[in-house]
């Protein structure tokens, strides 16, 4: 070889490296000692799906998802699913906003109060709610004597034990989402002449509105398969509390077969959360 070709090979060593096909990245062997446990864990979670699939009755299944039981737990379901996310992105948008651009004592405890439904087992916030929200509740009885508002056991009450487990999705999405974005464009806005809410809605908002949607999504799937404060706040009445997880519950005892289609239904969903979030939070960088 020589001198020019060692010195050219030597520069485009140096600015950009060996040649991208000379580089192959070796496999490194899998310790049997974590592969083992790694294959169990990876059976364990994806045999009930499995079986889900391979016992749901595909030929009776149109006739399932048509019945009319089976359609009003749906609708029900999506009805009280999207005010549940709509309360959350109201309330939760601010919130989130408060968390992540105001110093205040105490935020990080309000933070934590914030995240504490996601820990919390729902049936402990279905009866946390009924004390507060119930007839003779902390509020509820001001509710109901003043405005004759009573929330457990309707409608109403499904969307707000839906929105309570749901809303801390939203605020972490937003919060994180905020904290990312560079707050000089607020203050740009407001050295302009604009109020804080209006830098807020025409710089912020539009910034933050991937992370609000994503937020919004994970909150709109987790109040669909909510079941633990639904049943406790707003009880199992068929048309007007009954959604989709209430409903697999009920028809696991006497129709098999509509329980499975039901589950079949909120599996769908949850794919299809996960597939429309797999760009922002599931790719690796």
């Amino acid at each position: 070889m020589t001198e020019p070709a060692k010195s050219g090979s030597a520069t485009g060593a140096l600015a950009g490296g060996p040649r991208r096909g000379h580089v192959r990245r070796r496999r490194a062997a899998v310790p049997v000692p974590l592969l083992v446990p790694a294959l169990v864990g990876l059976a364990f979670l994806l045999l009930p799906l499995i079986a889900l699939l391979v016992r749901t009755p595909w030929r009776s299944l149109p006739e399932q998802l048509t019945s009319p039981e089976v359609w009003q737990a749906l609708r029900l379901s999506l009805l009280c699913a999207t005010a549940a996310t709509a309360v959350s992105v109201v309330l939760g948008v601010p919130l989130a906003w408060l968390l992540a651009r105001t110093e205040f004592p105490g935020r990080g405890f309000v933070r934590a109060l914030v995240t504490l439904p996601l820990v919390l087992p729902p049936v402990v916030g279905g009866v946390a709610l009924l004390l507060a929200l119930g007839r003779n509740g902390v509020v509820g009885q001001w509710l109901d004597s003043w405005f004759g508002i009573t929330l457990p056991f309707t409608t109403a009450g499904v969307v707000v034990a839906e929105a309570f487990v749901a809303m801390p999705f939203l605020v972490i999405s937003v919060e994180g989402t905020l904290r990312a974005a560079d707050p000089r464009y607020e203050e740009a806005a407001m050295t302009l002449g604009a109020s804080r809410f209006t830098a807020f809605r025409r710089v912020t908002l539009p910034l933050i509105a991937p992370g609000v949607a994503a937020g919004a999504v994970l909150a709109w799937a987790r109040a669909l398969g909510e079941f633990g404060a639904t049943i406790t706040f707003a009880g199992n009445f068929p048309g007007r509390t009954q959604t989709m997880p209430l409903a697999v519950y009920l028809a696991l005892q006497s129709d098999p077969a509509a329980a499975i289609a039901l589950s079949l239904v909120l599996l769908a969903v949850s794919i299809a959360v996960l597939a429309g979030l797999r760009d922002r939070w599931m790719t690796p960088s």
